[in-house]
């Protein structure tokens, strides 16, 4: 019983574990690299696409909003992002590489919140000049979806490779954070 709480790259034999090498888990050494430059893409591909919906609206209404005292400036998000996005990718890739049991159904949890990740930006920052505030209520919405899909992701991680489950730690504080955010914006704007 033990043994199914331990983490898989804690085992020996198992990737990151104790007996193997850099070219364990699935395939060797180039499609180890391959399958990570592929996670940092798909994470570079939502990254872009939350950059295109952000990058009319910040200097826009979002620039006159009624933001949250403890909202940080604009120019923190983006180094922040960037550091999240390829943690993720990692945890993810960290996942995949394993094959162990659970990591299919960890990985549908991680394409759930990546997609929940990119539908947030835009109905956040686009759909409020449209919309007005219930853009920002439904981005709530989105956003609090998101952070139980990343709770269950990291839940669903750790199992299988304890530094995946860490890794995504950090994204869940932050998506927590900027749910603090959306709430005050839907509340006063």
């Amino acid at each position: 019983m033990q043994a199914q709480q331990q983490p898989l790259e804690g085992r020996p034999g198992a990737p990151g574990g104790h007996s193997k090498g850099a070219g364990s888990g699935t395939g060797g050494g180039f499609s180890q690299v391959v399958a990570l430059l592929l996670f940092l893409g798909a994470s570079a591909f939502v990254a872009a696409l939350g950059g295109l919906a952000t990058a009319n609206h910040v200097n826009g209404w979002y620039a006159t909003a009624d933001k949250a005292p403890w909202s940080p400036p604009n120019w923190v998000f983006g180094p922040v992002w960037t550091v999240l996005y390829a943690a993720m990718a990692v945890a993810a890739w960290l996942v995949w590489r394993s094959r162990a049991p659970g990591s299919k159904a960890a990985l549908t949890a991680y394409g759930v919140q990546l997609g929940l990740n990119l539908l947030w930006t835009p109905v956040f920052f686009a759909l409020y000049p449209a919309l007005g505030t219930p853009a920002l209520w439904i981005a709530f919405g989105i956003i609090v979806a998101l952070a139980v899909a990343v709770a269950v992701t990291v839940v669903l991680f750790g199992p299988i490779s304890r530094t995946a489950g860490l890794l995504m730690l950090p994204y869940l504080s932050w998506i927590v954070y900027a749910s603090s955010l959306n709430l005050w914006a839907a509340l006063h704007n």
